[in-house]
């Protein structure tokens, strides 16, 4: 049986999601990866923003971060995935990129800088997390594409 024409992916489409998923997937990797190499490292980090916990959160965001890079990677309940991950970052940018405690000018321009880029994650996550039907409908009500 045939897929309606109205639900077929265009083959771009189809690389850009895949393309799009791989770089996200990469975007938690590395720093899951890190975390490991950095274990000490990364828990004085997070003691210095206030964080409680630490052993438990950070095994916690190192689970999270590798086994939502694979699903991503593989396409694996990518919709639940991306919206678990999305509500890491949330997480991640209030604890842990909190601008508005720093008075350091510098130090605060670039927590701020990361806060805002964790936003844009947050958005190409939520996106995803909407699934096929977020990409479907433009702002005048008409059909996409």
């Amino acid at each position: 049986m045939t897929e309606p024409a109205e639900t077929r992916q265009h083959p771009v489409q189809t690389v850009l999601s895949i393309g799009g998923r791989l770089l996200l997937a990469l975007y938690f990797l590395v720093p899951g990866i890190s975390k490991i190499t950095n274990f000490e490292g990364t828990a004085q980090y997070m003691a210095d923003h206030g964080m409680v916990a630490i052993p438990f959160f950070l095994i916690l965001t190192i689970v999270l971060q590798l086994g939502g890079a694979l699903c991503l990677a593989i396409g694996y309940r990518v919709q639940l995935t991306a919206f678990v991950l999305a509500g890491l970052v949330l997480v991640i940018s209030l604890v842990m990129h909190d601008f508005w405690n720093i008075e350091d000018a510098v130090q605060q321009a670039h927590e701020t800088q990361n806060f805002i880029k964790n936003l844009a994650i947050m958005a190409g996550l939520m996106v995803l997390a909407g699934g096929p039907r977020a990409m479907t409908w433009s702002l005048l009500g008409r059909k996409a594409g």
